[in-house]
């Protein structure tokens, strides 16, 4: 009878050592997730070089997120700048490379550093753009 109670507990202390989990061997730590970068509220396409259809949509509305993408859909590298130099996507090279800005609440006008001649708008959380001045807003 004693061998039955000096068996079951030992039994009974391995069952509750293997219940505690709590790290011992063969454990491995719980790997830190990736962050998931913010998607952009809107896509804008560079469309080519010349025109007013140069980015579309022109005038872009992102909404209450004001975070742009532009898509260079062109077969040339772009450089979107905003006009009052909030930004700068730097080079976007030709054919689906793309850059992620946030621009300013109260919307921006930019335009293509390297094509000066090809200009857009972001319009603001209010739903409109700021009005455009200087040598950028020609084609707008």
């Amino acid at each position: 009878m004693r061998e039955y109670v000096v068996l079951a507990g030992v039994l009974g202390s391995m069952l509750a050592g293997a219940g505690c989990g709590g790290g011992g061997y063969g454990s491995s730590p719980s790997p830190t997730p990736t962050p998931t970068p913010t998607p952009a509220a809107i896509t804008v396409s560079i469309a080519g070089d010349k025109g007013s259809q140069s980015f579309s949509p022109n005038p872009a509305s992102p909404g209450a997120a004001l975070t742009v993408a532009w898509q260079n859909a062109d077969g040339v590298t772009h450089r979107i700048l905003a006009n009052d130099n909030s930004f700068d996507t730097g080079n976007i090279g030709a054919n689906g490379k793309s850059a992620t800005m946030t621009v300013p609440a109260g919307g921006v006008n930019y335009h293509c550093a390297i094509h000066p001649h090809m200009t857009g708008a972001i319009n603001g959380s209010s739903g409109t753009a700021p009005p455009c001045t200087g040598q950028y807003c020609g084609d707008q």
